[in-house]
């Protein structure tokens, strides 16, 4: 469908300012956050009556975002109230971060196999990478256990940039018309960040932007009204892309190996800051109050 310029003059713009007030708005208020994604889920017919979800990927995809936003909600609630009980103790043990890493793990590599079965090899391989260099678990994963209870991941600034260059390519050449929508989601959590000057937001606000995004694309999807980008779609161009991705993962790959085979990483994960001067939770005393802060 050909738009006329001013169409994506100002949808985009837009949607741009509405996530980030997506992701402000849920950061801040965590009983809230918790309590809208839950309830998400009594939006399940309407998904099938719109036909908004439809294929396996988009059925996999959708269902592997909102069921662990509703889960990063709950732990963010347990932390925030300091609630106790067999599962609100679960959910804020520090361990239990290794949920959502399995959940980003889980994210790219489904994005990685259809991008196999399109036979875009390069970025495919790029998406190996981008898993391969996640952070650890727990080092470089917690909820604070302060302000909004945030999920914190020390992503660094080449690995996040890689990501959305990379998922930018994928959504290029798995659905053309919805490129110009995914391409605001990618760019509102890379730059939420760095408007909040915390560089270690990117992965929760990569989860509130695509969880917004593939519900409002189930239950009313007027995307392509207002931003149908397939005319922009060019294969030699996709080609391309996943060769320029594929060159700048590489030497990042040898960069993360290097910091940490070198112990660097803890330094330089962090983008400087010392992992020392920075207040460590053992799991024994999991259930203190919500002003101390999780291990890094």
């Amino acid at each position: 469908m050909n738009l006329p310029w001013w169409s994506y003059a100002i949808s985009m713009p837009l949607y741009f300012v509405f996530l980030l007030w997506v992701v402000d708005y849920f950061r801040k208020h965590p009983k809230a956050s918790a309590y809208f994604w839950a309830a998400t889920l009594l939006t399940f017919p309407l998904w099938i009556i719109t036909g908004g979800v439809d294929g396996w990927f988009r059925w996999f995809k959708i269902l592997s975002v909102i069921l662990p936003t509703i889960v990063v909600g709950l732990a963010r609630l347990s932390v925030h109230e300091n609630r106790t009980g067999r599962f609100w103790d679960t959910v804020k043990k520090p361990g239990f971060v290794w949920f959502f890493y399995g959940i980003l793990f889980l994210n790219i590599a489904e994005a990685t196999v259809k991008d196999v079965q399109l036979g875009n090899y390069p970025n495919a391989i790029v998406g190996f990478i981008l898993c391969a260099t996640i952070p650890f678990v727990p080092k470089y994963w917690k909820i604070e256990r302060t302000g909004g209870a945030d999920l914190i991941a020390y992503t660094t600034l080449f690995w996040n940039l890689l990501y959305t260059t990379w998922n930018a390519a994928f959504v290029y050449g798995e659905t053309p018309k919805y490129f110009a929508s995914s391409v605001i989601i990618l760019l509102a959590a890379e730059i939420y960040p760095l408007i909040k000057k915390r560089p270690e937001l990117y992965v929760i606000a990569r989860v509130y932007t695509l969880a917004a995004h593939l519900l409002l694309r189930a239950c009313l999807d007027f995307f392509p009204k207002v931003m149908d980008a397939s005319s922009w779609h060019n294969e030699s161009v996709l080609k391309w892309w996943g060769i320029a991705n594929l060159v700048g993962a590489v030497p990042f790959l040898f960069w993360h190996m290097w910091q940490l085979d070198s112990g660097k990483a803890a330094k330089s994960f962090r983008r400087g800051r010392d992992p020392e001067a920075e207040p460590t939770l053992t799991p024994e005393h999991d259930t203190t109050s919500e002003h101390d802060t999780a291990p890094a």
